[in-house]
């Protein structure tokens, strides 16, 4: 379906000039770079950019028909909201770019698809897992879906002997409110309870629900929310001596989230995208190059651990490359049309896309925060059958 809607926007577009696409004489490509800098998920959306600014500084130009080409990122804050983010995605649109990468925060990414949808420019989310996200007709992506990691999750709690899971996600927020109801029904599936409330914008006392979660006898704590809610939550369950594992989502892995659990005595598991280990040569050179930077170094939240986000960055980077090879323009029309038949192996795996725009992903990391020394730790790669 992605490959017919594709060739039908080229057909429309093929004799129509697109402003300042990224070619001409100067022989650029301009890719976008649609992440938060700021805002609930900006520590996320900046550690998802450092992967995208590394691939560019590793691989800065590519050969088209016969000519050397600059590429050049062209990089806005989308400020981790939805309305901002549609401003955010008119400047990339105005700024000609051939194709955009992000972002990290589904909802930002539904509010800006017909924006993406409407200019003809594709889009592809790195770590943007709501299923409605590639609803958007230019929109594809990198990442597993929500379903499939709530699922995931769900399993892991049942077979550690979790019942009944206290669940607390995000008013209004597509991310959260999605995966905690795909968890949620995969959980009851198997025969488990849940309790479920939600927080409101800008709550930061999450005193209460850790109370809630004693007080109703859970046993597994599920809260798919932002790494800034995440530090509150952990510094309340630790306080209140939670005395039941955390599960949580993507989010979750970040230094953020070490950083606020080390010293702590609480069970931390999350599922990802990669495990630092899994690549060693990426491993080597991309960790170098933010201990080198100071401004690298403060983006990754003041260490070199490396998030699954900025693995998956690296990699999206290089998807887009094969797009515009493919292609053998600059032009976003060709670009949309190349990129379904996008096939590349990188450092998280295997992409290839399915009709939907979905990557055909069914393997989550799962992981564990050692909280004597801030760090994950590799506990299984999980499927679902």
């Amino acid at each position: 379906m992605k490959k017919m809607i594709a060739l039908v926007l080229v057909l429309a577009l093929v004799f129509t000039m697109f402003a300042g696409c990224g070619g001409g004489d100067d022989k650029v490509i301009k890719i976008g770079v649609f992440e938060p800098a700021s805002g609930d998920n900006g520590a996320g959306g900046k550690q998802e950019a450092l992967g995208i600014q590394y691939a560019n500084e590793e691989t800065p130009t590519i050969e088209l028909n016969g000519e050397t080409y600059t590429i050049e990122l062209v990089q806005v804050d989308n400020e981790s909201d939805p309305s901002k983010g549609i401003t955010a995605a008119e400047t990339l649109v105005s700024k000609g770019c051939s194709i955009v990468l992000g972002t990290y925060g589904s909802a930002v990414a539904i509010a800006a698809g017909p924006t993406f949808d409407k200019a003809g420019i594709p889009a592809m989310g790195v770590t943007c897992t709501n299923p409605q996200v590639t609803a958007a007709a230019n929109y594809f992506r990198i990442c597993f879906l929500d379903p499939f990691q709530g699922t995931v999750l769900a399993n892991y709690a049942w077979e550690h002997g979790s019942t009944k899971a206290y669940c607390l996600s995000k008013m209004g927020d597509d991310y959260s409110v999605g995966l905690v109801n795909y968890f949620s029904k995969a959980f009851k599936a198997l025969g488990g309870t849940v309790v479920e409330e939600q927080f409101e914008q800008g709550n930061s006392d999450f005193a209460a629900y850790v109370a809630n979660a004693k007080r109703t006898n859970c046993d597994v704590f599920f809260s798919p929310v932002s790494t800034e809610a995440a530090a509150l939550i952990i510094n309340q369950a630790q306080s209140q001596k939670l005395g039941m594992p955390i599960l949580a989502s993507d989010t979750w892995d970040s230094n953020v989230i070490t950083g606020a659990a080390k010293g702590t005595d609480l069970e931390i598991i999350v599922t990802t995208f990669y495990q630092e280990g899994g690549d060693p040569d990426f491993d080597k050179g991309i960790k170098k190059w933010i201990e080198d930077d100071k401004t690298n170094l403060a983006n990754n939240g003041g260490n070199s651990e490396l998030a699954a986000v900025t693995a998956m960055g690296y990699d999206a980077y290089y998807v887009a490359l094969e797009a515009v090879k493919a292609a053998g323009s600059t032009d976003p029309a060709a670009v949309l049309e190349a990129l379904p038949d996008v096939v590349y192996t990188g450092v998280c795996g295997k992409v290839v896309f399915l009709d939907s725009g979905d990557a055909d992903r069914n393997e989550a990391v799962v992981k564990k925060c050692n909280t004597a020394d801030g760090t994950w730790e590799y506990v299984a790669t999980q499927t679902v059958k």
